[in-house]
C-alpha cells in the first residue's frame, strides 16, 4: 500500500476495533458454538474499504491482489468465497461503522444538506432482467440528468456540503424521491429544526415542502416559470454542483455502477462498502486536517 492508504487504513482498523470493544451487539450473528473467524470483523471491513479505494471490482482480484502485497498487514487471508459471505453478512455492520465515523466528522454538524438520487444500474439484456435474482426489486426507470433509461436501482443521498453522507437508501428505479427522502430523514433522526436542504426540480411538491417546514428544515429548489423567484435560488448551481461530484466520486472512482452483484444481500453489501469507503476518506481528511476538499480519495487510490 502507498503511504497515505497505508495511514487511513490503520487508523480505520483501531477505530473499528475499539468501535467493536464498546459494542458487541454490532457483530455479525454467528452460531454460539462454533469456529472463530480467523479474519476479524475489523480486519473485514478494513479490506473492503482497501478494495474499494483501489478500484477492485472484482473479488477474486483482490484476493489475488492482497495476498501479494498486503500479507504483511493481514496475516491470513480468507478465499474469494469466504471474503464474499462475510461481506454479503456484514451489512449491518457496516451501517454501524459509516453511522460512527459520520458522526466524528466535524462537518456532521453543519447545517446545510443536499438530498439526490443517482441510478445504479444493474443489467441491461432483456434476459437478465427476467432471470435475475434482483428481479422485483430492481425495475425499470429514466435518469432525466443524463437522459437515460435504465435497469436497477436508485441510490438515494443526503449529505452535507463536504460530501458526507447523512442518510442513504436504495430503491427500486422508480421510487418516489421525495417519499424517499422524508423516511431517510426520519428514520436517520435528521429532523432537526434550523437545517436547509438543497434539492433539484424533481424534489418539487407542496406536500413535501409541507412536511419539512413542520420539522423546521427549509428546502431551497429552483423556481418554476410560474413562480416568484424563492429564497436562496442563487446558491443552487453551485450546491448543486456538489452533490453530482459525490455522484461522479462514487461512480468514477468507486464504480458504483460496476458493483456485479447478482443478490439483494450482495449489492447491498456492495454499495455500503463503497458508501463506508467514501465516509472513511472524509473522515480521515477532515480529522488529520488535510489539505484540499475532504472528499477527495486521490492519495488513496494507487
Amino acid at each position: 500500500m502507498n503511504p497515505e492508504l497505508d495511514t487511513l487504513a490503520t487508523r480505520l482498523y483501531v477505530t473499528i476495533d475499539d468501535l467493536l470493544i464498546d459494542h458487541p451487539e454490532w457483530a455479525p450473528e454467528r452460531p454460539k458454538v462454533g469456529i472463530a473467524p480467523k479474519l476479524s470483523d475489523a480486519e473485514l471491513i478494513t479490506l473492503a474499504v482497501i478494495q474499494a479505494l483501489l478500484g477492485f471490482t472484482s473479488e477474486a482480484r483482490f484476493i489475488r491482489h492482497a495476498r501479494t502485497h498486503l500479507t504483511p498487514w493481514f496475516t491470513y487471508l480468507p478465499d474469494r468465497p469466504g471474503y464474499n459471505k462475510r461481506l454479503r453478512h456484514a451489512g449491518e455492520l457496516f451501517q454501524h461503522v459509516i453511522a460512527a465515523l459520520t458522526n466524528a466528522c466535524p462537518s456532521a454538524t453543519d447545517d446545510l444538506w443536499l438530498v439526490d438520487s443517482t441510478p445504479v444500474e444493474c443489467g441491461r439484456s432483456r434476459e437478465t432482467t427476467k432471470r435475475s435474482n434482483l428481479a422485483g426489486f430492481a425495475e425499470y426507470g429514466y435518469c432525466a440528468s443524463h437522459s437515460r433509461y435504465f435497469w436497477g436501482l436508485r441510490l438515494h443521498l443526503i449529505t452535507t456540503t463536504t460530501g458526507l453522507p447523512l442518510a442513504f437508501a436504495l430503491t427500486g428505479a422508480k421510487a418516489d424521491e421525495r417519499d424517499t427522502a422524508l423516511d431517510m430523514i426520519a428514520f436517520s433522526g435528521l429532523d432537526t429544526a434550523g437545517v436547509t436542504l438543497i434539492a433539484d426540480k424533481g424534489y418539487r411538491r407542496a406536500s413535501f415542502e409541507h412536511q419539512l417546514n413542520a420539522a423546521g428544515i427549509t428546502l431551497i429548489r429552483p423556481n418554476l416559470k410560474s413562480e416568484n423567484t424563492r429564497p436562496g435560488a442563487r446558491y443552487l448551481k453551485a450546491f448543486r454542483q456538489i452533490v453530482e461530484s459525490v455522484n461522479q466520486t462514487l461512480k468514477a472512482q468507486l464504480d458504483l455502477e460496476r458493483h456485479g452483484a447478482r443478490t439483494r444481500p450482495g449489492v447491498a453489501a456492495r454499495i455500503l462498502q463503497r458508501l463506508l469507503a467514501l465516509t472513511a476518506a472524509i473522515w480521515h481528511n477532515e480529522t488529520t486536517n488535510r489539505a484540499g476538499p475532504a472528499r477527495s480519495l486521490t492519495p488513496y487510490d494507487h
